[in-house]
């Protein structure tokens, strides 16, 4: 009995290796093509960052493009890969799930993608230009403005995965509602302290100026909103 207890054990550490392996090996295949479209694809998301803003980024060293390069081709490798990733790791787990356990979470990861992707976008196409004016105004005939491209980049970057993950609020509290781990009444009325932890989040999540903590905590609060209506109509 122990035998086949440690035989089972042994079983499923090897296919996790090689679950792990074939992502690995997918990561590492990915990244070549990506090394050649990073710099497209960084002077496209330079484009829809500036807009009209009339904004030139400047670099303060000989390899500092060529780091953010190579760093925009490791998160287009993760994003391409994704979905090969999420199958070998969905494979490994639906022998260890019920059928319904198999619904439940294959239905939570799409809704969770899409409203990652929307976060992703929201920031992408109306906070982060948003953004930019806002720095843009203080512009006067004495002060004038010089972004770094690694600054912009690296604060572009870090708020669009913020708002990707703040987006699943509207899931996180639908799923813990419909799962009867907590009631419709028990988070209704706790509005005043999860609107408290939502601008704590959001200060972790964004950099330290309260221009992002807000456009970031407004959209999250009205979404974790949206979840509660809906936990509420399903009830």
């Amino acid at each position: 009995m122990d035998d086949n207890k440690d035989e089972s054990i042994i079983s499923h550490i090897n296919e996790l290796r090689e679950t792990l392996l074939r992502c690995i090996y997918a990561l590492a295949i990915g990244i070549i093509p990506m090394l050649f479209a990073a710099p497209k694809v960084l002077d496209l998301f330079i484009k829809l960052l500036i807009k009209d803003s009339n904004v030139v980024l400047n670099y303060f060293s000989p390899t500092e493009v060529f780091l953010i390069q190579i760093k925009t081709a490791f998160v287009l490798d993760l994003i391409i890969c994704f979905p090969y990733i999420a199958k070998q790791v969905w494979n490994f787990l639906v022998p260890a799930l019920y059928e319904h356990e198999k619904k439940f979470i294959s239905s939570i990861v799409l809704t969770s993608s899409i409203l990652f992707i929307f976060g992703a976008g929201f920031c992408l196409c109306f906070i982060l230009p948003l953004i930019i004016r806002f720095g843009l105004s203080f512009v006067t005939s004495n002060i004038q403005a010089v972004f770094g491209i690694s600054n912009v980049i690296n604060i572009s970057l870090w708020l669009i995965i913020a708002f990707g993950l703040m987006f699943q609020f509207p899931l996180i509290t639908y799923s813990l509602i419909k799962s009867e781990i907590v009631s419709y009444e028990t988070v209704s009325d706790k509005r005043p302290y999860v609107a408290v932890g939502l601008l704590i989040l959001a200060a972790l999540l964004t950099p330290p100026d309260i221009v992002s903590q807000i456009l970031l905590f407004i959209p999250t609060y009205l979404l974790f909103e949206l979840g509660l209506f809906l936990a509420r109509r399903h009830k």
